[in-house]
C-alpha cells in the first residue's frame, strides 16, 4: 500500500514539475515582467509561449502510431488507384 501511494506522489510531483509546466510559468513570468516593467520583448515572448504550451500539450497527447497507420494507409490507397489507372492506359 505504502509503494502505490508513493507512486502516486512521484506522478504528481512529476506532473507539477512537468516540462509544460515549467514553460508556461516560463511565459506568464515574462508576460507579467513585461506589463509591469513595461519591456516589449518580454510581452511579446509571454505570448508567444503561452499558447506555444497549449499547442504542445495538445500534440503530446495525439495518437501518432494511429495517425502514421492511417497516413501509410492512405498512400497506399492511392498507390493502388494510380497503378489501376495506369493499366486502364495502357489496355486503350
Amino acid at each position: 500500500m505504502d509503494k502505490d501511494k508513493q507512486r502516486q506522489e512521484v506522478s504528481i510531483i512529476g506532473r507539477i514539475l512537468s516540462m509544460e509546466a515549467l514553460l508556461l510559468l516560463m511565459g506568464v513570468a515574462s508576460l507579467i515582467y513585461g506589463i509591469t516593467e513595461k519591456a516589449t520583448i518580454n510581452i511579446f515572448w509571454g505570448i508567444v509561449i503561452i499558447p506555444g504550451v497549449f499547442l504542445l500539450i495538445k500534440v503530446r497527447k495525439k495518437d501518432w502510431k494511429k495517425h502514421w497507420e492511417d497516413l501509410e494507409a492512405q498512400q497506399k490507397a492511392e498507390q493502388n488507384r494510380k497503378n489501376e489507372s495506369g493499366d486502364d492506359s495502357i489496355e486503350k
